[in-house]
């Protein structure tokens, strides 16, 4: 019988393996805090929704729901689906399918994988996460800046640099309208300019002329009609509050007059976290109207969604060694009834807290020696027949050794003492807080 051919993960859909786990447990951890801080509670929401949701939601005139949604027609019943390619119409349909709103205000945040069917590259794949913030039921430009705040101290958290606040108005919907028939004139004035994309959006969707990445058309567009100079004194001074709040809590920003979301239902504030290439890390703004556009009792909203690959990839830059973090202890045994007493010894060690690679599967003191090095543990504990008979084990520290990097040193500790004597001797060589 021939070798069974082998099967390869979907493309765009990629595997997360243990040596990057270190990067999602340190973001995912620091996301937790940050959260708690703030009083942002976490919500779980299907990652298949209604395709109408997204429609709806969305917008229909936009590269989501036009070309890169997962959408399929349910065998069983006939029901219209799709895959969730972002997170913030789902949240809403869940709030005003709860009633979460019923006795005030709700601060939110989720975690989860969205689809969108687009061409793999370099911080975009076809199944990526995000993370995301809604502040739901708060009007006023201080909800907008807390979850700025909040976007803040997560890079804080982190402890990444070079991400830079750009910030923008997109006034209310008589503005827009305003000034997207502005745009239209202007656009038409210059059709030939215009690419493909560029002319199917004309007439639908002018605003997302404005985020166009074709190098030919920069020069027009920079040149179009400004929403800003559409703005009324309300939306104005919305604005200027948020730049006011923002300076005194001494965050930097700069005003990017062509910045605008994506999607249809944003309001007023909007916002990007952008790295020092030139890549959007996160994204958001106010959306007042999509409580309504869902069916919902109009109710004020503001939030934003991360890219977690993205982030991730900004924390190897700053952490490259943080993947290369082993355990605390790695138990090398001669098997048998010595055996037993490594499985116990083991459990002992993690009751303390300690971080403990028990080996299994035999071998060699020699290769089991290897296999403790090569795991990235701080000791390596060898239990053999003679020192447990005599109620002891050795330790012998791998790395970290108080007398000099790559020093051996080797030491005979009591059983009943082993787990204290570790813990002790981390702390004494580097501050470890167990």
């Amino acid at each position: 019988m021939g070798k069974a051919e082998r099967i390869q993960g979907v493309r765009g859909m990629n595997d997360v393996l243990p040596t990057d786990e270190v990067y999602w447990d340190r973001f995912e951890e620091a996301v937790a805090t940050v959260m708690r801080g703030y009083g942002y509670r976490r919500i779980r929401t299907p990652i298949v929704e209604p395709t109408a949701l997204f429609v709806r939601g969305i917008g229909e005139v936009t590269d989501i729901v036009e070309k890169e949604m997962y959408s399929f027609t349910d065998a069983l019943n006939g029901d219209e689906l799709t895959l969730r390619p972002e997170s913030t119409a789902g949240v809403v349909r869940a709030v005003i399918e709860h009633n979460l709103l019923y006795d005030g205000p709700k601060r939110l945040w989720y975690q989860g994988p969205m689809f969108r069917h687009e061409r793999p590259q370099k911080g975009r794949y076809r199944q990526f996460n995000q993370v995301g913030v809604e502040a739901l039921g708060m009007t006023g430009p201080d909800a907008d800046v807390e979850v700025i705040l909040l976007g803040n101290r997560l890079w804080d958290e982190l402890g990444l640099g070079g991400i830079r606040l750009e910030i923008n108005s997109l006034g209310q919907a008589d503005e827009r309208n305003a000034h997207r028939a502005a745009l239209i004139a202007y656009f038409e004035e210059h059709r030939e300019q215009l690419d493909g994309d560029a002319q199917r959006r004309l007439h639908a969707n002018p605003l997302r002329i404005l985020d166009t990445k074709n190098p030919a058309m920069q020069a027009l567009v920079e040149a179009a009609p400004r929403l800003g100079d559409f703005l009324g004194p309300e939306s104005l001074a919305h604005f200027t509050e948020v730049q006011r709040l923002l300076a005194a809590n001494k965050v930097e920003f700069r005003i990017n007059p062509r910045l605008v979301r994506g999607l249809d239902y944003y309001n007023l504030t909007v916002f990007e976290w952008v790295n020092e290439d030139g890549l959007t890390l996160c994204g958001g703004g106010r959306y007042d109207p999509l409580i309504a556009m869902l069916g919902g009792n109009p109710a004020p909203a503001c939030g934003f969604a991360l890219g977690v690959e993205r982030v991730l990839e900004q924390l190897r830059r700053n952490a490259p060694d943080l993947g290369a973090t082993g355990c605390d202890v790695y138990v090398i045994h001669a098997g048998g009834a010595v055996g037993e007493v490594a499985f116990q010894t083991a459990e002992r060690l993690r009751d303390a807290g300690l971080e403990v690679i028990l080996h299994c599967g035999g071998g060699s003191f020699k290769s089991q020696f290897r296999r403790a090095d090569a795991s990235g543990a701080r000791f390596a504990v060898i239990a053999g027949e003679d020192e447990l008979a005599r109620g002891e084990v050795s330790v012998k520290w791998l790395r970290g050794s108080p007398i000099g990097e790559g020093a051996a040193r080797q030491e005979t500790v009591a059983l009943a003492a082993l787990a204290d004597w570790i813990v002790d001797a981390m702390v004494a060589s580097d501050g470890a807080d167990i």
